[in-house]
């Protein structure tokens, strides 16, 4: 009926209606209670409830009549999970006075194992993504002799080349070969300035020998590109960020290999009876889908130059991740401290399963975070239901529903809307996985933050000529610089690693690949950015509350949006105006006061409420303070 909102009746973030809070463990007993006013006249009715689980199996219960407390009632159920691991769709019909009915929408309630043990230390601290070709050279290397007929710009502030390169002998198109010689004693000399940042994983891009430049058609599992530098390299590096209190994370390119590799050996350069492609017999023939040997193949979204495996082949599945000095392993034991899986959907939830086992195997800590665009729960591929975050597969994801939802508020959206999106994964994630999200603005995947927020758009009623060349102007980066520092403040407050795409934090531009994978402007770096991202790394780097707190949200309407974290009853949080003009938040807030760390201003807490004044474009970071 018109004058009946479900939302009057239940709320599944509310505890008086859902107990326990957001995703529950298997064998956890779940209490669930409608409430209707009781002018809606169901006080004597009939209420049901009905779920179904993942598996097609549907059950109906009654919910009898259980509270009242004058001005609502109550019915109330138990649900046992049992050992079911999966999602249960569930809704509820209210029948009462005179033929009164209310049927809801369905509400999901994930069930997942929660007998793993996942690593915490990701989503604690700051993530930061480095291409390695782009970000910083120890010298101009020579490449030849090196995979790929690549070349390299020898100087490092050059734009990259966008398109064709020439062609194959076999009349394919040659993209990506121009290189910039970023390595991996670069990143070594840089580890300082990441430190200064409060940089606590380094998310490398892929770092394997590959023909590409962005190298995700990986040539040789085995080895560290040679231009990036040696294996021994490798494992230095990865000992002096140790030693600094930073963790490594590769990028696992499993879904497929290169055209160019020592798998496929599509150009010849492993030797002409060398690979797939060249030889019948090859052992690597059975990783490969041809519809006709040697020229035609499954390749990832019809890319030639990426032949698709066959990750149900044992071979393969031993040389990823079976045996002792599977891939997955021996670089963990190089020195590496987890993965990032690229593509995850496209691998088998068996596949992820074996890569997590084997990971935890080689290392108890080690962290495995998948490639995920959309809600993890809820994600169908190939008509099946992932298990990403059920138990025992996928440790984190890289958050696109918050880059998404975040920089729709920051470009004129409703601030109760990035919260009910937000809320939304809250309480369809495990706490694991929530609190451990890959979070970030920019990705090598995305245009750059700044160009995004300073132009409002992406320009896709552009050519891709017309958005390589375009440089914003004076008062685009201004908006932009305003926008990202308020984003950023945000980032860094909430759960999950706050991951920074190499060169954000320096004021770079640029529209899509390869516009947004220019070299790192080392000297030429936006400072006013650069010490406000080392202000929120370090800011980070030291908060209990930020690393490790619940969410507690705060004021989210229209241009204000605020919410703490709290841990141990101390409090730290955000309150961020994208208005025109100043507005009032309210934080809940444990302890008498704060302190606003970028003015030093102090705010006393009333009755657990901290109420502020935000000034237009501006972002107030929080922490507890003494009277």
């Amino acid at each position: 009926m018109d004058d009946m909102n479900e939302s009057d009746v239940f709320d599944p973030g509310d505890l008086r209606c859902k107990a326990p809070y957001g995703a529950v463990r298997a064998g956890e007993t779940v209490r669930l209670t409608l409430r209707p006013p009781r002018t809606m006249g169901f006080s004597r009715g009939e209420v049901t409830l009905r779920y179904e689980f993942d598996q097609n199996r549907t059950e109906t219960i009654p919910m009898p009549w259980t509270d009242t407390d004058w001005v609502r009632d109550e019915f109330s159920c138990t649900v046992d999970t049992g050992d079911y691991v999966g999602l249960v769709w569930y809704s509820f019909r209210l029948t009462g006075f005179r033929g009164r009915e209310l049927k809801t929408g369905e509400y999901q309630l994930t069930v997942y194992d929660g007998r793993d043990q996942v690593p915490g230390w990701f989503g604690r601290g700051m993530c930061y993504q480095i291409l390695p070709d782009r970000f910083c050279r120890s010298r101009i290397p020579d490449p030849a002799g090196m995979v790929g007929n690549r070349w390299v710009h020898q100087n490092w502030d050059e734009t990259p080349v966008m398109g064709s390169q020439g062609r194959t002998p076999e009349g394919y198109d040659i993209c990506n070969r121009d290189f910039f010689g970023g390595d991996l004693k670069g990143v070594e000399e840089k580890l300082p300035y990441l430190e200064a940042l409060g940089v606590e994983t380094i998310y490398f891009c892929p770092i394997f020998e590959a023909s590409e430049n962005h190298r995700y058609g990986t040539a040789d599992y085995s080895r560290i590109d040679p231009m990036l530098g040696t294996n021994e390299d490798f494992e230095r590096l990865c000992k002096k960020a140790h030693q600094m209190g930073i963790r490594i994370l590769l990028d696992g390119v499993f879904n497929h290999t290169g055209w160019v590799s020592r798998y496929f050996n599509g150009d010849g350069f492993y030797g002409e009876h060398e690979g797939a492609s060249r030889d019948w017999n090859s052992p690597y023939r059975p990783w490969f889908q041809f519809t006709h040997w040697p020229d035609k193949y499954e390749s990832w979204w019809g890319i030639y130059s990426l032949p698709a495996v066959e990750e149900h082949d044992p071979g393969y599945r031993n040389f990823i991740f079976g045996g002792e000095d599977s891939v997955v392993r021996t670089w963990l034991r190089r020195g590496a401290d987890g993965w990032r899986l690229d593509v995850a959907d496209e691998l088998p939830d068996d596949f992820v399963a074996g890569i997590h086992d084997a990971a935890r195997a080689e290392k108890p800590d080690a962290a495995v975070i998948g490639e995920v665009w959309e809600d993890g729960t809820t994600k169908v591929a190939y008509g099946v239901r992932r298990r990403h975050l059920l138990g025992g597969h996928l440790d984190a994801l890289m958050n696109y529903p918050f880059r998404n939802a975040l920089i729709a508020y920051l470009l004129g959206g409703d601030a109760a809307e990035f919260q009910q999106e937000m809320e939304t994964l809250r309480q369809n994630y495990p706490d694991f996985a929530f609190y451990n999200a890959m979070n970030s603005l920019g990705t090598h995947d995305t245009l750059r933050i700044l160009t995004y927020l300073g132009t409002g758009t992406q320009r896709q009623e552009w050519s891709k000529e017309q958005r390589g060349g375009y440089v914003m102007s004076g008062e685009e980066r201004r908006r932009g610089t305003a926008l990202l520092k308020l984003g950023s403040a945000v980032l860094f407050a909430f759960p999950g690693a706050p991951t920074v795409y190499y060169g954000d934090e320096a004021g770079m531009e640029g529209y899509e690949d390869p516009y947004n994978r220019r070299t790192f402007p080392w000297g030429r770096e936006d400072q006013e950015l650069t010490e406000w991202f080392a202000a929120l790394g370090q800011h980070r780097k030291r908060s209990a509350p930020l690393r490790e707190g619940v969410l507690r949200w705060g004021t989210c309407a229209g241009s204000v949006l605020s919410f703490t974290r709290e841990k141990d009853g101390r409090s730290a949080g955000v309150a961020v105006n994208r208005g025109t003009e100043p507005a009032l938040a309210q934080l809940l807030w444990k302890g008498p006061a704060a302190m606003e760390l970028t003015t030093g201003r102090k705010y006393l807490a009333v009755d657990g409420v901290l109420r502020v004044k935000v000034p237009a474009m501006e972002a107030l970071r929080l922490e507890n303070a003494e009277v």
